[in-house]
């Protein structure tokens, strides 16, 4: 078994990267995923809310993987828990978002994750997912912290228009 435990730190608020982790659509603004599968993902939600049991596809280059979320909670914290359904490179995959709100205000994003390494590159693979998914929580605190307001559920919560004074 091997894992992964990587932190990002970001001006936003918990429940701004709380929309952003539920909502499927907005990954590949933040990651290095390129798109969602929405032929291979299951019981989305039209809201970009979505809850416990689905199962979201998302296509990396050719590589497709699939993971369906395990565990929403807010409390303590924002807790966002996934498995791997269907990933070539891995099995037993289990992973957590946790969001720890900080003093001065921001959010500690806390993402960790064990699997199972498949194939002959395994050991080039544990350092690859190791920086692959420190970019995702990094990505994650950058988009949110650049956000103006906290998006509405649905959207993506990119806004282009410059602040009132």
């Amino acid at each position: 078994m091997h894992s992964y435990d990587v932190t990002a730190e970001s001006t936003a608020p918990p429940e701004a990267i709380w929309v952003l982790l539920r909502n499927p659509r907005s990954w590949p603004e933040w990651s290095r995923i390129d798109a969602l599968d929405t032929g291979r993902s299951q019981d989305l939600s039209p809201d970009g809310q979505d809850g416990v049991g689905a199962v979201r596809a998302f296509r990396t280059g050719k590589v497709v993987t699939r993971e369906r979320i395990t565990r929403l909670a807010l409390e303590p914290g924002h807790r966002f828990s996934y498995e791997g359904v269907d990933i070539p490179q891995m099995a037993d995959y289990e992973a957590t978002v946790e969001l720890h709100e900080l003093p001065g205000g921001g959010t500690r994003i806390h993402w960790h994750g064990t699997y199972v390494a498949r194939g002959r590159m395994r050991w080039a693979f544990q350092w690859y997912l190791r920086r692959f998914m420190q970019a995702m929580a990094t990505g994650l605190a950058e988009h949110a912290a650049g956000l103006r307001t906290p998006p509405a559920s649905g959207s993506t919560g990119v806004s282009t228009a410059p602040e009132p004074d």
